[in-house]
């Protein structure tokens, strides 16, 4: 990204979850005032809850410099709303984009085994793709501070919860929409999938998710999950090793990535793949603005399958036989609770939020 920001000659958009006054930040803000002091336009989108440690203040140098800076859904004491911009998107003068898991941060600087968080990106060519990109970042980017009611009766332009391309599809979500989709495209696939190879930081998939799973090993294929053994978020990794048990029975292998803190989303079907910053949490399927590609592109899903076996590689199995006399029954209740807070209560009272402020919104 940083390459491209210094060859940028027109314009360069930057979406981000996370965005951190560290070292990386500020290299980051750098080039993007000197690309902007050569002409470039710039424009960035940032999440208010997801960079709340970050202030308005480190943006005025590109402000002052003509760029445009943006705050998605402004944090106030008496209005937080659950709902997330949790994308991660940059495009560089409409030639190239990258999407994943990375936020910009130096936790994410180094190889993901020795020194740094383990994620992915992906890079982009495909000019009709990238257009689609440009096009869902300018959706959000002149709604951040206003965001209108999302629902399914109630359409919003240039909110398209699917796109479809040549041998891809671009999955968008959002409060009320794209989510059954992104949700349909990923049971269809199961449904007829013979290998599936997933690396997810954050597992905590609704029930059907985890028949599907299951129904690929009853039909002779195979399931292998990479999961977190070292989290940020400690309590959601609890509520991941609550569905440990039941996964195995039905024959699904389990990994834990050890050396560093995983945060990647990669889910390889067959020859499918789908990368971007979605989990497979009730947050990603049910709640915030998400961005996810799916690619039926053998080459690239060859590709995905190397990273898998080289994640694998520095991956830890759980043994089926002894997982459920490893742990005490204090620890499993952790675990129920853990699963009950991120599967049911958070989403639960997140929606209940969203769609009072909707209410309002259309009654004012």
């Amino acid at each position: 990204m940083l390459a491209a920001i210094q060859t940028a000659r027109r314009s360069i958009i930057l979406e981000m979850y996370i965005f951190e006054a560290d070292e990386i930040g500020f290299r980051f803000l750098d080039q993007l005032v000197r690309a902007r002091k050569r002409g470039v336009r710039v424009q960035v989108l940032v999440d208010a809850l997801g960079s709340i440690s970050l202030p308005s203040s480190f943006w005025n140098p590109l402000i002052q410099a003509g760029g445009e800076f943006r705050w998605f859904n402004p944090f106030h004491v008496s209005t937080r709303y659950g709902c997330r911009n949790h994308r991660k998107l940059f495009v560089a003068d409409q030639s190239v984009a990258i999407i994943g898991g990375f936020n910009i941060a130096t936790e994410y600087m180094g190889d993901g085994v020795t020194s740094g968080w383990r994620d992915l990106g992906l890079e982009i060519r495909d000019p009709r793709l990238i257009q689609a990109l440009t096009d869902s970042f300018y959706s959000l980017f002149y709604q951040a501070s206003e965001l209108q009611p999302a629902f399914p009766g109630i359409p919003r332009k240039g909110h398209e919860a699917e796109i479809q391309g040549d041998r891809w599809t671009l999955l968008l979500t959002g409060p009320g929409r794209g989510h059954r989709a992104l949700r349909r495209n990923l049971i269809r696939d199961l449904g007829r999938a013979c290998r599936v190879e997933i690396i997810c930081a954050y597992f905590v998939p609704t029930k059907r998710l985890r028949k599907a799973l299951s129904n690929v090993v009853r039909r002779g294929g195979s399931v292998t999950l990479i999961l977190a053994g070292r989290s940020d978020v400690p309590s959601s990794r609890l509520a991941s090793r609550s569905l440990y048990q039941r996964l195995m029975r039905s024959g699904v292998e389990i990994y834990e990535y050890e050396p560093q803190i995983l945060h990647s989303k990669l889910f390889i079907l067959d020859n499918i793949l789908y990368v971007g910053s979605a989990n497979l949490d009730a947050r990603s399927l049910k709640i915030n603005y998400e961005l996810l590609l799916r690619l039926d592109d053998p080459v690239t899903a060859a590709q995905a399958h190397e990273l898998f076996q080289a994640d694998l590689a520095h991956s830890c199995r759980i043994d089926p036989r002894t997982w459920q006399q490893s742990r005490s029954w204090w620890q499993r209740l952790k675990e129920q609770l853990a699963y009950t807070f991120y599967a049911q209560i958070d989403p639960y009272f997140t929606s209940q939020k969203w769609h009072k402020r909707a209410v309002k919104q259309l009654e004012g």
